[in-house]
């Protein structure tokens, strides 16, 4: 689970950058981030192993792509990169009951989740970036970057949905399943 998140949000992470570089807000801010709705996914699906892996991942992605010369930045945003969604996972988990199936996670509470998640992780990051530069920290990033998460959340969403409903079409009721 580690290894498929690490794996998962590194890809994700190059997607991202070939098909929206050109909408970069700053670097490090998009206004559509792809690799946020795998944090989510992967923190939904697999828990604190998948905080684990978007952790790793998150170090890598920012130390050697993002803020190679900004070790702080590196650090304390890849931590911030697996908190916030797991901090998420955690209360899906207390307010609805979320099962590791995720079968009971139904499209508003997924939609909450996403509200969520778009929320916590920019709020988490500028405060950041305000501790460490209370004087030139500029908030304007902040809408930008929980637009890019909610976005890219849910084009991650979605496009796993149509690809399961396009592969594994829905059965119809009474129908046995196929062994």
């Amino acid at each position: 689970m580690v290894l498929v998140t690490f794996v998962a949000f590194l890809t994700m992470v190059g997607v991202n950058e070939v098909l929206f570089r050109t909408v970069e807000f700053i670097p490090g801010i998009n206004w559509v981030y792809l690799p946020a709705g795998v944090r989510l996914l992967a923190t939904l699906l697999f828990g604190l192993s998948g905080a684990i892996g978007l952790l790793l991942a998150s170090w890598c992605a920012s130390f050697w792509i993002f803020f190679p010369d900004d070790f702080p930045r590196a650090f304390v945003g890849g931590i911030i990169a697996a908190v916030a969604p797991y901090i998420v996972y955690v209360m899906a988990r207390r307010f609805f009951g979320l099962r590791g199936s995720l079968a009971n996670l139904t499209a508003g509470k997924l939609l909450i989740c996403i509200v969520g998640y778009s929320v916590a992780s920019p709020l988490m990051h500028h405060i950041w970036f305000h501790l460490r530069d209370p004087v030139g920290h500029d908030w304007s990033g902040f809408f930008v970057m929980a637009t890019g998460d909610f976005l890219g959340s849910v084009v991650v969403f979605y496009t796993i949905k149509l690809a399961l409903n396009r592969w594994m079409p829905p059965r119809a009721a009474g129908t046995p399943h196929p062994r």
